[in-house]
């Protein structure tokens, strides 16, 4: 009987964390928005239930101070993020559709979801300040460092060449060009971002190596 009843807590507790943990990414998700509005600086748990649905005590009680709430809303976000190019890469049957929709999606994205980027990029600059962010940062910023891998060889294979440079250097390459049309777009330079945009082929171009 000891055994039954340990076994039946045990259910009860893992459903109870279950049911903790999807109620943490409910509310991460429906917050989102309202933090990239914010940013970090400005955020705090009672600034953000001020422009949301969701009361302080609630927010409070499951989260234990803004970085808890912002980190889970960053990670999120990031998981629809770092599968974004996917589809692109499984359906693309030459080297310049592959390349072109990349592109097109790559900036995209960069109009639509213009606060959201934000917020990721300045959750990245307070892990420099901040070393509890750092661990979920490098986590994040390896998933999308292993996302754009899967653009650019596969590119690579399309072509019928090899990747000419690492992961990471294709990471940061293509992350330094998209903060760059970020900010940019934010500024309202349109001209800028156009001109990113046609130059990106190119960047992509240099990272691979084509058969003779």
């Amino acid at each position: 009987m000891t055994d039954v009843a340990s076994r039946k807590q045990d259910r009860i507790t893992r459903r109870q964390v279950d049911k903790f943990d999807a109620r943490r990414t409910e509310l991460a998700v429906a917050t989102l928005h309202t933090l990239a509005e914010l940013g970090y600086a400005r955020t705090s748990l009672r600034e953000i239930a001020q422009n949301s649905e969701f009361s302080h005590g609630v927010l409070h009680y499951y989260f234990a101070d803004k970085r808890d709430l912002i980190t889970e809303a960053v990670r999120q976000y990031e998981v629809v993020c770092v599968t974004r190019y996917d589809e692109v890469v499984a359906t693309s049957t030459t080297a310049d559709q592959l390349r072109d929709e990349f592109v097109a999606m790559f900036f995209d994205t960069l109009g639509q979801d213009a606060t959201l980027h934000r917020l990721w990029y300045d959750l990245r600059n307070q892990s420099l300040f901040d070393e509890s962010f750092r661990a979920d940062v490098l986590e994040i910023d390896g998933h999308r460092e292993d996302m754009v891998w899967r653009v650019v060889s596969r590119y690579a294979e399309l072509v019928g060449g090899t990747v000419a440079v690492s992961p990471t250097m294709i990471y940061v390459t293509l992350d330094g060009i998209f903060q760059r049309a970020l900010l940019n777009h934010l500024a309202g330079k349109a001209d800028n971002v156009a001109q990113l945009r046609v130059e990106l082929p190119a960047a992509i171009g240099l990272m691979v190596t084509k058969a003779e």
